[in-house]
């Protein structure tokens, strides 16, 4: 498996799981009006991001886009709707916009102070 698959499925899997856990915590209920979507699930999605980055800090942006975008399968697959997976799927673009920043920055310093 070459290493870009390698965190592509880190950054699938990893917005899967949050997003899994997330919904079983909040006793099914909308993830989005419990607060540890916010406090917890989101904020480990913007880190995963952040640390694929450095990783593999070739276009970084996309790995925090992939972890909020897996989301969205799931979510489907748990019994939403499809009836605002355009508005869903929205949301999970903006707020993928601040890990992709992050992202960005982390793969750019990693670039410059790599050892090889």
């Amino acid at each position: 498996m070459t290493s870009d698959m390698t965190a592509y499925a880190t950054a699938f899997l990893t917005g899967a799981i949050l997003w899994s856990l997330a919904t079983i915590a909040a006793g099914g209920r909308e993830i989005w009006d419990v607060g540890l979507y916010w406090t917890v699930a989101y904020p480990a999605a913007l880190l995963t991001g952040g640390g694929l980055a450095a990783l593999y800090p070739h276009r970084p942006w996309r790995w925090p886009l992939v972890v909020m975008l897996a989301q969205m399968p799931v979510m489907i697959a748990m019994g939403s709707g499809l009836g605002l997976f355009p508005l869903g799927l929205a949301l999970l673009a903006i707020l993928s916009l601040p890990g992709m920043a992050i992202a960005v920055l982390i793969g750019a310093w990693r670039r410059t102070n790599s050892l090889s």
